[in-house]
């Protein structure tokens, strides 16, 4: 592992431990040459997902892209940034607990709705906005409707 700092292989595992997820590894190390530290993760290494768009494109799986989404949903609003990667890696486990190779982006937008419906009720209202492209206000109506009758 090169250092960060000063691109020197001459690195060693100083701490190891299991991260607040659970799904990986904490790594804290130290560079032999410049004696600063820094942190690494690791994760095993999972089958490349491929994601069907609206438009019938193929792509990559980013993780990114999913917690992108819900940070525009919770933007000022009393979420914590803790919760909000609690739930991206809530979706993902479900996304990967089916263990197939391609999924379609209206499905991850689902779980995603599903999830962020208990987190946060406005942020789950403006995700649903764009994901199911309300077209004008009597749309977005009829989605308030549904939430306040469960």
């Amino acid at each position: 592992m090169r250092c960060p700092f000063c691109s020197s292989d001459n690195t060693r595992v100083i701490d190891s431990r299991p991260a607040d997820d659970n799904y990986s590894i904490r790594r804290r190390r130290l560079c032999d040459d410049c004696g600063r530290r820094f942190t690494t993760y690791e994760k095993v290494e999972t089958i490349p997902l491929i994601v069907i768009k609206k438009d019938n494109n193929r792509e990559q799986y980013e993780r990114a892209k999913v917690e992108a989404g819900i940070l525009r949903a919770c933007h000022k609003r009393p979420v914590p940034m803790e919760m909000i990667e609690r739930l991206v890696d809530t979706v993902e486990g479900d996304i990967f607990n089916r263990e197939e190779k391609e999924i379609s982006s209206a499905e991850i937008g689902e779980l995603v709705m599903d999830r962020l419906q208990e987190l946060d009720p406005v942020a789950y209202v403006r995700f649903a906005s764009v994901y199911r492209e309300f077209k004008d206000v009597n749309t977005f109506m009829d989605e308030l409707k549904k939430m306040l009758d469960h």
